[in-house]
């Protein structure tokens, strides 16, 4: 008379094998939308349709800077974030108390950065970034009634802007 024992169906190695590969498949569909919802994409600003809106004014504004004939060669210490920022411009127009300076980078919303220039006695515009800037961004420099804009790849300690 032979002995024939069967193991329990837990016991054996198929059924968890069979049962592993779908177990592993949803692991790791639900850490792919962990994933996504963690690093979300933020290319497309909340408020699209008001700068839709003004694109015309934007021009215009472009459109006086080059009237002015501005340009503006800006220095950059990567160690402090001092920025330095000299103004040059073909008719003698009076130069703004302050100057307003947009760093935004072109896909993470997050590294942005604005920073408010002050004009000191030798007549160049000193402010303070808070953290470094490393990747590609858009520059906007921009007084009252003028802006120059530009785009470039950070690091790097000088620039010369001029309107487009």
């Amino acid at each position: 008379m032979t002995d024939i024992t069967a193991k329990p169906w837990y016991r054996q190695f198929w059924p968890w094998f069979i049962m592993a590969l779908p177990a592993t498949a949803v692991v790791a569909g639900l850490s792919t939308v962990y994933i996504a919802f963690k690093n979300q994409d933020s290319l497309v600003r909340d408020d699209w349709y008001q700068d839709g809106k003004s694109i015309n004014l934007d021009m215009a504004r472009e459109k006086r800077a080059q009237l002015l004939g501005m340009s503006a060669d800006m220095a950059i210490d990567a160690l402090t974030g001092d920025i330095r920022v000299t103004l040059h411009e073909k008719q003698t127009a009076l130069l703004p108390p302050s100057l307003k300076i947009a760093f935004s980078h072109v896909t993470r919303a997050d590294l942005d950065q604005a920073v408010t220039l002050q004009r000191q006695h030798d007549g160049e515009y000193h402010g303070v970034i808070g953290h470094a800037l490393r990747g590609h961004f858009d520059i906007e420099l921009a007084g009252n009634d003028w802006r120059i804009t530009d785009s470039t790849i950070f690091p790097l300690s000088g620039l010369h802007l001029e309107p487009h």
